[in-house]
């Protein structure tokens, strides 16, 4: 709450801070059209997988089934991610509905690893065990298979180098393509040379390029859902850069970055103001730094005053200007100041 008599804030720095939603972009549409496109090819190859796997007999089909269920969730979440995100705040959610995108991933990276016993143990058993394998099938569907994630590939190609669920998504499709690759390798050396051991063995390939990807996916999921820093960020030396390139400020202290979700960034710090600079400037620029150098969208800046007395804080500053840097600190501040715990 301000006083009366407090000067207000620019703009745009009111408008940082009570609208947290994402503004969309001229190829959104374009690019949930693309996810959704890609998500149905999969949903229909991975079902043929399954029904050719279980009709011939291949651990391999069914393994590179289940992979491509990791990618059809993964294309689905990334479509969720994108559809969602473009959806306002409301009151009950005042930072919207995009980190519902991370909150599935993780969730299906927990899934993943169940997925991946589950084949190693068949895998085991037919080593020791072979079954009977219809390897025309085998071939047929695993083909069939190849050729829709050379569709998706190419349905996913030419996307953003900023959209960075489109690019998830399509290193799950480039796995998927190895996948079913091996599948038909597989069905080669069963048909021709009967080798039926291949089949476990190139199950077993799928089931750790499923780890690899869950292993990615649960790591990252987790970083952002614990609001870790964002990758390449070198928090420690923020204030010190902060500090050299915007001249009137002072002090930068108590800094947060963290990601609502992949791609959107966010920031708190506390800093003090030179004598006789405006704390509105000092604001504004503070946030064109942080988004030009760092990429981040949304910045809430205390400016405290020279009887900052709060755990971490520097040492109170000598000089006339300091209370009314401190009025400024508790106007900017505001209810915002706090979100995050120290």
């Amino acid at each position: 709450m301000t006083s009366p008599n407090s000067p207000s804030l620019p703009d745009p720095y009111t408008d940082e801070h009570h609208h947290h939603h994402h503004h969309p972009r001229a190829g959104d549409g374009r690019r949930e059209r693309r996810l959704l496109l890609a998500f149905g090819l999969t949903a229909i190859t991975l079902v043929a997988e399954a029904a050719g796997g279980i009709v011939s007999g291949s651990l391999a089909l069914l393994a590179d089934a289940g992979h491509m269920l990791v990618d059809a969730l993964a294309l689905l979440f990334a479509w969720l991610g994108a559809h969602y995100a473009r959806r306002p705040a409301d009151a009950r959610r005042s930072f919207g509905y995009a980190r519902l995108e991370v909150l599935v991933g993780y969730t299906n990276a927990l899934a993943q690893f169940v997925l991946v016993a589950w084949i190693a143990f068949e895998a085991v058993l037919r080593f020791f065990q072979p079954s009977a394998i219809l390897s025309g099938v085998m071939l047929g569907v695993a083909l069939a298979g190849l050729l829709v994630n050379a569709l998706v590939l190419q349905v996913l190609g030419g996307h953003d180098h900023d959209d960075v669920n489109t690019a998830g998504a399509r290193l799950h499709v480039l796995g998927d393509l190895l996948g079913s690759l091996g599948a038909v390798a597989a069905a080669l050396l069963v048909r021709y040379l009967g080798w039926s051991w291949a089949d476990p063995l190139v199950s077993v390939f799928v089931s750790v390029l499923i780890l690899n990807s869950a292993w990615h996916l649960l790591r990252r999921s987790a970083h952002i859902l614990l609001e870790g820093v964002p990758e390449g960020l070198e928090i420690e030396r923020l204030p010190a850069l902060l500090e050299a390139e915007v001249g009137d400020v002072r002090n930068v202290h108590h800094v947060h970055v963290w990601q609502l979700a992949g791609g959107s960034r966010m920031a708190t710090l506390h800093a003090q103001v030179a004598p006789g600079a405006q704390p509105d400037a000092v604001i504004a620029e503070l946030r064109r730094v942080l988004h030009e150098r760092h990429d981040i969208d949304h910045v809430t800046v205390q400016v405290d005053g020279a009887g900052c007395a709060e755990p971490g804080c520097p040492a109170p500053r000598r000089g006339a200007a300091g209370s009314r840097e401190a009025a400024h600190g508790r106007h900017a501040g505001g209810p915002h100041s706090h979100h995050h715990h120290h």
